[in-house]
């Protein structure tokens, strides 16, 4: 691979390609690496250090049981967590099958008609709930009201997003009705973070008299046994699914939910899985309605979200699959009986339940002794939960026992109340009489042997890391290794509830300040927040940290954030939603940031400039020369420098963006530490910064650690976000070492050079930095040939599927071109296959140029083929069957699309995004799917 970009070590081609102003001359000082089994044992201790007791504390997080065949075939398995976002459809059929499931569910629990593929968690679910009341409603009030028995976490996260875009929060007690004045939303919860269940349909009629839209936060566990919020008009309902199967994690990942009311569709953030039709007509699923754009909208941005949860969606969907309506209602059942003998058990026993009408949590009366309470609880292996000193918590879930229900009546001892009486926990008024779940596919696959079967026919419709190649560039499609992934079904970190007393999370600590550590140490920053639980939301978290510095130093004024014009959304959306204002800079002819542009920028708005924010490498794929000179810009005209971390596998070892300039970065373990995509989730952004803009990291009121409860405000549910799945990285960093990570860039490097160099000649590679070479990825520019024969990037995306390939980046981050980034795991022989499959279509592209085949009759044109093409009688193409079906030769191992090309505009202008009837699929019903 050197011999062909004519270097003759790798330390040569990278002093050619990394300007030497950010090249750092010391080794990484990481302990020494480890192998596998050595990484292995010591994650095994770290487990044990963490007690796992029976989590009674709820607080919007329950224990549940995985089943086998899922956490097996899903949770587990690379075929569904190797994969990336559906944004190619037709090679990611199963996995958006699975995401249709997960809408449906919430959307015949919530009782409204349109739910997406999933958010980051609760808290952050009612905080996107808020910004979409406020854009949908006409009300011009600045105002939202806030049920005060609302989860704590909730409260604080919604107050951090709020105050950054001048929302005033006003919290309420929903017993004592509304206030007076005006308000644009109400947040609801059903049940409260106290357990009781109160009927919002009065309140929800009220503010809607009064121009408000209103949110219902809901326990989907329990809409199997209540009233749906949209049968109580409801406009939005959000909350968390985790547990439908999905582990405590100690926080995270969790699939949080939203849904809405009918004319709300275009207002939802985040994804949207829709029905379309494919080429022959067949139902194909698809994301609908082009979601991920519509609110990343730099200045006009109602959100940032661009990722999911999907791995953990399509766990609690299979969850609702495998247990069908019946099942899910028994376990509710069970658990609410087992709340009902712990309250009866109470009161028998002369104890003062506060809690009134409930479904699975009470508040329980014991004057001055909550302490001895807790402290007989977990002598007896519970974690009760603390309200003050004279209230506890007790949450009942599906792990829940008998025996459970007599240690926590044990635990409380003798109370001085009345005697029991006779209650009515569920009023009938609020018990659900309407179905859900009635689609077949909640009530056919209840045997594990039918559960593995549709587990298997999704997957293998899937294209996934586990069958070849991903090149996305600007994403980071690289090995998951397994002894990485192993340790997250430990019990010691997959069972542990995020607000568990901290002595019970010593092994969590332990990994937790490790992983920091290797961070600040790997990016030459101070300190590292885990708390962000997307790279979206590092963004925010890092920008929301240099608004408060400069508030802090008394310039509260400072609000502009230089974003150049090549930057990936999220940036800009991010800062609009950090209360920023967002000026764009224009990009030379290289794609480098137009430094001259830049300066007159910071000069234009040198009294207000906040921040400058960059990618780097830049978001063209090459070393930018001019960075330190951008750094120093910025910094002698007030301001902070963010370098987000999207490309940081192109620095490990080589550059830390802490010494060259920055003073904030979020890091996205799942592209550059290993955490794997899931599909389109889970992903988590920490956000490093320096010493100056450490105190202002995110806090959290139920941290572990008093003196982080005060502070900046949470930007996540949990403390430490997605904990659960930060032992990836950790085992990554630890079998690697210094060394090893700064190899892992050499040879990204090195592969991006070789696959640029070997189809330069056939397709114009549009950036290149120092020394005509790239950093780990490159673009290939089709605009001149699809200006010339009409083929389009789509065409060659969905033509290299019959190659055996997932396409690269479409169409960024300039249009027309593909970017392509082949990272360190790929071996020699997985990159030639696709630089010749590149050529082979190069070819088929020529054979356009030369007239001898017309754009709309190429193969090119009609890709990808399915094997339903092997026996259609009616074949009328002008190319072969053996031309279009095998250009690679025939193989026994080709990768066959469930569905050819999908026809998108027909998906949103027939926009189905619940599963359809099974008739849809029938051959009589050629249109496929209903308009």
């Amino acid at each position: 691979m050197l011999a062909a970009l004519g270097f003759a070590r790798l330390d040569d081609l990278m002093d050619a390609a990394v300007p030497a102003s950010i090249r750092t001359d010391m080794d990484l000082a990481l302990p020494a690496p480890v192998d596998e089994v050595r990484a292995a044992a010591e994650l095994a201790g770290l487990a044990a250090r963490n007690t796992v007791a029976v989590p009674m504390i709820g607080l919007g997080y329950h224990p549940t049981v995985t089943p086998a065949v899922i956490r097996r075939n899903v949770l587990e398995s690379p075929a569904w967590y190797t994969a990336y976002t559906p944004y190619q459809p037709e090679i990611s059929q199963g996995r958006l099958e699975a995401l249709l499931n997960f809408q449906t569910l919430v959307g015949d629990l919530t009782g409204l008609p349109t739910a997406n593929a999933s958010l980051l968690d609760e808290a952050t679910a009612v905080a996107e709930a808020v910004m979409v009341m406020r854009r949908a409603t006409r009300s011009t009030s600045n105002r939202i009201l806030v049920d005060a028995d609302s989860l704590p976490q909730t409260i604080e996260v919604v107050g951090t997003r709020a105050e950054a875009v001048g929302i005033v929060v006003e919290l309420v007690d929903l017993d004592d009705g509304l206030p007076d004045g005006p308000y644009f939303g109400l947040v609801a919860s059903y049940p409260g973070c106290s357990g009781e269940i109160r009927d919002v349909g009065g309140l929800i009629a009220t503010a809607h008299e009064n121009g408000a839209m209103v949110t219902v936060s809901a326990d989907p566990l329990a809409l199997t046994l209540l009233v749906s919020p949209g049968e109580l008009g409801a406009d939005i309902v959000v909350g968390s699914m985790q547990r439908f199967g999905v582990p405590l994690f100690y926080g995270g990942p969790h699939a949080g939910y939203i849904a809405v009311s009918s004319g709300l569709e275009r207002h939802l953030p985040g994804r949207l899985v829709g029905v379309s039709v494919d080429s022959a007509g067949r139902p194909a699923y698809r994301l609908s309605l082009q979601t991920r754009e519509q609110h990343i909208r730099r200045n006009r941005a109602t959100s940032n979200i661009c990722t999911a949860q999907v791995l953990l969606a399509v766990v609690a969907s299979m969850y609702a699959v495998y247990h069908g309506p019946d099942g899910l209602r028994a376990i509710a059942e069970r658990v609410h009986g087992h709340a009902a003998a712990v309250a009866a058990g109470l009161r028998a026993r002369g104890h003062q339940v506060l809690t009134q009408h409930y479904f699975d949590t009470l508040v329980v009366l014991v004057p001055g002794r909550a302490d001895d309470v807790l402290r007989a609880a977990t002598a007896a292996g519970l974690r009760l939960r603390p309200v003050d000193e004279d209230r506890v918590g007790i949450s009942t879930s599906e792990v829940t026992t008998p025996e459970h229900v007599e240690l926590v009546v044990a635990a409380f001892g003798e109370g001085m109340c009345d005697a029991a009486r006779g209650e009515q926990p569920i009023p009938a008024s609020l018990r659900r009489r309407s179905d859900y779940l009635t689609h077949p596919v909640f009530r056919s696959h209840h045997s594990e042997t039918a559960m593995l079967r549709y587990l298997r026919r999704l997957s293998d419709r899937d294209f996934a890391l586990d069958r070849g190649m991903i090149p996305l560039g600007s994403c980071t499609m690289k090995l998951n290794a397994t002894t990485e992934m192993e340790a997250i079904s430990l019990p010691g970190f997959a069972d542990l509830h995020p607000f568990a007393p901290a002595a019970d999370a010593a092994g969590y600590a332990e990994l937790i300040d490790q992983l920091e550590a290797w961070l600040a140490e790997v990016t030459g920053y101070a300190r590292v927040s885990f708390q962000p639980n997307a790279g979206s939301q590092g963004e925010l978290a890092g920008l929301l940290a240099v608004r408060a510095y400069h508030r802090a130093i008394g310039e509260p004024h400072r609000d502009v954030c230089l974003i150049p014009a090549s930057a990936h959304g999220t940036n800009a959306a991010s800062a609009v939603l950090a209360g920023m204002r967002v000026v764009v800079v224009a990009s030379a002819e290289d794609g480098t940031v137009d430094l001259e542009d830049f300066e007159a920028k910071c000069l234009q708005h040198a009294d207000s400039l906040a921040a400058a924010m960059v990618t780097y490498p830049s978001t063209h794929g090459v070393y930018e020369e001019g960075i330190t000179t951008l750094c120093e810009l910025v910094h002698r005209h007030g301001g902070q420098v963010y370098i987000d971390g999207a490309n940081l596998n192109a620095l490990l070892g080589v550059a830390k963006p802490g010494t060259f300039g920055g003073d904030v970065s979020h890091l996205n373990l799942h592209k550059t530490f290993c955490i794997p995509h899931g599909g389109g989730g889970p992903g988590v952004g920490p956000v490093a910064v320096a010493t100056h803009l450490a105190p202002y990291l995110p806090s959290h009121p139920l941290h572990p650690n008093p003196s982080q409860r005060e502070g900046l405000g949470p930007v996540s549910a949990a403390p430490f976000g997605s904990a659960g799945i930060l032992p990836i990285s950790w085992a990554f960093v630890r079998m690697m070492g210094g060394a090893g990570l700064t190899a892992a860039t050499r040879s990204a490097v090195l592969s991006a050079n070789y696959v640029a160099s070997r189809l330069s000649d056939h397709f114009p590679v549009l950036y290149r930095g120092q020394g005509g070479l790239v950093a780990h990825e490159c673009i290939l520019d089709l605009r001149e040939i699809t200006l010339r024969t009409g083929v389009t990037v789509d065409d060659v995306a969905k033509r290299l599927v019959d190659y055996g390939f997932h396409a690269p980046t479409m169409s960024f981050p300039v249009p027309g071109t593909l970017m392509v980034e082949p990272t360190e795991s790929e071996n020699l022989a997985e990159l030639d296959r696709f630089v010749e499959a590149m050529i082979a279509i190069r070819a088929e592209i020529g054979e356009i140029e030369s007239g001898a085949v017309a754009v709309e009759a190429s193969a090119l044109r009609h890709a990808p083929h399915t094997s339903a093409v092997l026996v259609d009688d009616q074949w009328d193409q002008a190319y072969s069957r053996s031309k279009g079906l095998f250009p690679s030769g025939i193989t026994a191992d080709k990768y066959w699309p469930a569905v050819g090309r999908i026809d998108q505009a027909y998906g949103d202008r027939h926009l189905v995004c619940s599963c359809p009837p099974p008739d849809a699929y029938a051959t009589e019903n050629p249109e496929g799917v209903p308009a």
